[in-house]
Order: structure tokens, then C-alpha cells, then sequence
């Protein structure tokens, strides 16, 4: 940047060039899975760009003069700067600053999944008139002879698919709820509106895409809309549960030998 005449100076003239080559380049990928005519006006946009933009800085670079403005007088503060000093306790604190406790998850989590698994006994009636054709495919996500197995085999008890699925339900519903209590305290507003809604379904859009792939048989036998059903029903119980608990303060402020437990702060 050169200076100019008297109050100015030389600085870059303004281009669309470099707008232009990104649009181009943002039409080529996405004809890539769209049309390829897109792609063709990407490339068109992306060689004018690309042109206007070499002929911006060669073989001269392109420059206008800009006028400078007066500088405003800066009045001096009278405050002095305070200064902090090493190992000063609460000059800068990590969020969150408050969490739930983990008790306060692992009952969102029991909550939530008492209310999931009441819905899909509830569909395992309505559906296939039995109760245990949802656990039976549940216990179809660790058990390769309930994977295979035909519709009227799992619409019959089975005490071996019954434990599993419920090991499996219990341990999944336990950890998803220790997560929500941990996360909660981080959304910006209601907390049942992202445990509720938008978290189950985030992971149902995980579990649809890697599902096909991991377990093909399990994945054509799922009916989604009760599995999101269900999955809504335990964020917003599991949800409800923890945000209506008591928060705690985060240790971050105290020092080692206290959130150890080796000392204790007497304030009598």
C-alpha cells in the first residue's frame, strides 16, 4: 500500500473477481450431485473469475486513492489498569459454571427409559399384536439367532432375548442420561427443547445411516416412525427429569486439595 497526494492514500481497488471464482467453484461441486449443467455454469463462473482476478494484480495491481480521515483525539482514562495477580482466584471462569449432578442423570436416564419402552410395548401390541416383538428386536442389536429369526419368533416370549434387551436398554438409557446431564447446562435456552427434540432426532439420523451398514437385517425390520417415537418420548421424560434438578456449582474456582477432598473450607 503506497501513500497517495496530501490526506490519502493508495489501497487495493475493490473486485467481484474473487466472489465470482467462489460461486464458480460452489456450482462445479455442487453439480457434482445435482445436474451437470450446473457444473458447466460453475466452470464458466469459476474462468471469469479466475481471469478478472489475474488481471486485478497483473501486470500492474489495480489501486484507488482513498481519502484519510482525521484521527479523533483519544482523552487519556483516569482509571489506572489493574493488574492480576498470579494465582488470584476467579479472574476468568470455564463454562458451564453450574452442572447437573450425576444423580440427576442417571434418574433422567431410568425416566426416559421407562417411557421409551412403555411406547414400544405399546407398538408391539398395536402393530403386531404382542408385546414382546419390540424387545425381541431390540435383543436382535447383540444376538445374530434374533436377527434371523422370523416375525412370528419374535412375537413370541423368549427369556434369553428378554434379558439381553434389557441389559441393552438399561445401559443405553443409564449413559444417554449421564450425557444429557452433562450437555443440558451448555444449550442456550430451554433444555427440553434440545433433549427433547432435536438430540433424539440427531442421533436417529446417525443410527439411520450407519444401521444399513452395520446390521442390514436388523435395519429392515425397524418401523422409524415408532423408533422415533420412541426416541422423542425418552428425550423429553429424560429431559424433564434432569432439567428439573437442582444445579451445582463447578469446582473450577477451588483449588486442588479441595476438590480432592483433603481440605475443606471452614466459614464459621
Amino acid at each position: 500500500m503506497a501513500s497517495g497526494g496530501p490526506g490519502s492514500i493508495h489501497a487495493p481497488a475493490p473486485t467481484a473477481a474473487p466472489l465470482v471464482t467462489a460461486f464458480g467453484v460452489t456450482l462445479l461441486l455442487a453439480g457434482l450431485v445435482t445436474s451437470a449443467i450446473v457444473s458447466v455454469v460453475g466452470v464458466v463462473a469459476f474462468v471469469v473469475g479466475a481471469v478478472g482476478w489475474f488481471r486485478e494484480v497483473l501486470p500492474r495491481e489495480h489501486e484507488e486513492e482513498v481519502a484519510l480521515e482525521p484521527a479523533a483525539a483519544i482523552a487519556p482514562s483516569p482509571h489506572a489498569v489493574q493488574r492480576l495477580a498470579a494465582g488470584t482466584a476467579r479472574h476468568r471462569a470455564r463454562l458451564p459454571v453450574e452442572v447437573y449432578p450425576y444423580s440427576a442423570g442417571i434418574k433422567g436416564g431410568i425416566a426416559g427409559g421407562i417411557a421409551m419402552a412403555a411406547l414400544a410395548v405399546v407398538h408391539g401390541l398395536l402393530a403386531h399384536r404382542s408385546p414382546w416383538y419390540t424387545i425381541n428386536l431390540l435383543a436382535a442389536a447383540g444376538s445374530s439367532a434374533m436377527t434371523n429369526a422370523p416375525e412370528a419368533a419374535l412375537s413370541q416370549f423368549d427369556a434369553q432375548a428378554l434379558l439381553l434387551a434389557f441389559a441393552i436398554h438399561a445401559v443405553l438409557s443409564v449413559l444417554v442420561g449421564l450425557l444429557y446431564g452433562a450437555l443440558l447446562p451448555m444449550f442456550p435456552w430451554h433444555p427440553a427443547f434440545w433433549g427433547g427434540l432435536v438430540a433424539p432426532l440427531m442421533w436417529t439420523g446417525l443410527i439411520a445411516a450407519a444401521l444399513d451398514v452395520v446390521n442390514p437385517a436388523l435395519n429392515a425390520r425397524i418401523e422409524w416412525g415408532w423408533f422415533v417415537a420412541t426416541q422423542i418420548a425418552f428425550g423429553l421424560v429424560a429431559g424433564l427429569v434432569v432439567a428439573r434438578s437442582s444445579r451445582i456449582a463447578t469446582f473450577q474456582h477451588a483449588p486442588l486439595a479441595v476438590r480432592s477432598g483433603i481440605e475443606t473450607q471452614d466459614d464459621r
